[in-house]
């Protein structure tokens, strides 16, 4: 009789309040061993962005913004504070799409994302933003290496954030950067049920990850910025890896000029 198949998914509640210079990793740890959730060989940790945008200090006032004459431009279209709309072109390489629906970027990490990912929600302050960390792949690291360094363990770290999807409403968290993971679990060559060979199914596996740790994790007034999923065979743990290689290109990108 064979066993069933299961995945273990710990949200670390009672996660202390985060601010900046704080230090992610020796907080995880020491909140993973209140919990009585001691981190093992194998492990991945989903971190939310936004704890990291704010222990990196990438949270901002609009008040102390100083807008250009472009984003005061671009304001009027967008129908945004001028001030806010600075914000998202020095978080930004290019304009996507402007409207005074939508104002969709790619922002300084390569991410097509609304506003550069700049977001409001569980941030103290009328008028204060948090902009996503400057380079996340380097986060994760840091964050893995000094878990790794005090733990003895094995781990991999996914960053996630919450996203719009093309043609699909609402909203799902995927992974914006990472470390010690390959991102995908690779099908194509393999044979399925009935020995078809697989030609294109190419699973986002770190997109998946995140998408089922935000089922612990929430999104409003949960505090839980943090989980370990554990018995998951399916992930790969590695060395080389980047978030860049999610990312399509122009080529390949099936819905090109829909925006």
């Amino acid at each position: 009789m064979k066993n069933a198949k299961t995945i273990n998914i710990i949200g670390l509640v009672g996660f202390p309040s985060v601010k900046s210079g704080d230090d992610l990793a020796e907080l995880i740890n020491r909140t993973a061993q209140e919990q009585g959730v001691p981190i093992e060989d194998r492990d991945i940790l989903v971190v939310a962005q936004k704890i990291i945008s704010k222990a990196e200090g990438r949270v901002f006032q609009l008040r102390n913004v100083n807008p250009s004459e472009k984003a005061r431009k671009l304001a009027k279209i967008t129908l945004k504070n001028p001030n806010f709309v600075e914000l998202v072109l020095q978080a930004s390489r290019r304009i996507v799409k402007i409207s005074s629906e939508t104002f969709i970027v790619e922002d300084n990490n390569g991410i097509i994302c609304i506003n550069a990912g700049i977001d409001k929600s569980n941030i103290e302050g009328d008028d204060s933003y948090a902009l996503l960390p400057s380079n996340i792949d380097d986060s994760a690291r840091r964050i893995r290496q000094k878990i790794m360094e005090a733990t003895g363990k094995n781990v991999a770290v996914i960053i996630s954030d919450t996203y719009s999807r093309p043609f699909r409403k609402g909203q799902v968290e995927y992974a914006i950067g990472i470390a010690g993971i390959n991102p995908f679990r690779d099908y194509r060559g393999k044979e399925d049920l009935y020995n078809y060979v697989l030609k294109v199914k190419n699973i986002a596996i770190v997109d998946e990850i995140a998408a089922a740790a935000e089922l612990v994790m929430g999104q409003g007034s949960e505090g839980i910025p943090v989980a370990i999923v554990k018995s998951f065979d399916r992930a790969e743990l590695a060395e080389k890896c980047a978030i860049k290689d999610l990312f399509i290109s122009k080529q390949e990108d099936l819905f090109k000029g829909t925006l």
